[in-house]
């Protein structure tokens, strides 16, 4: 009968952490760039157009900072998730499914990394 295996080896935490902070560290740029992007208030030259265009640049530009603003949300989530996920691999506690208890597939975790749910327990939710 072959065991369970109930959590990853020291080695597969280190790959995976390894695969967390490359993400993290790019996630981070991203969003230094996006924070960037809506907190830019350059008017780019626009003064001496006519005025109707003008109204039509601005309204426009208030939807490209709204955007970046959500996707920079979203990318603070993202990198929060991270983090939790190196906090798990410091507590040994990396890769196991808070509904089943079970492993994640190592595979899922590679792509997912900030995963805590096996595609078992997700697929239910």
């Amino acid at each position: 009968m072959s065991e369970v295996k109930l959590k990853y080896s020291e080695e597969d935490l280190q790959e995976f952490k390894a695969i967390i902070e490359k993400k993290k560290a790019r996630a981070e740029q991203d969003l230094a760039a996006l924070k960037d992007a809506y907190k830019n208030d350059a008017d780019n030259g626009t003064n001496d157009t006519s005025s109707s265009f003008k109204s039509f640049d601005e309204g426009s530009e208030v939807m490209n900072k709204e955007k970046n603003v959500q996707l920079a949300i979203r990318q603070e989530k993202f990198i929060r998730d991270l983090k939790n996920a190196l906090l798990r691999i410091e507590n040994k506690t990396y890769g196991v499914c808070r509904v089943t208890g079970k492993l994640i597939q190592k595979e899922r975790l590679k792509l997912v990394p900030h995963a805590t749910l096996s595609i078992e327990a997700k697929r239910k939710q």
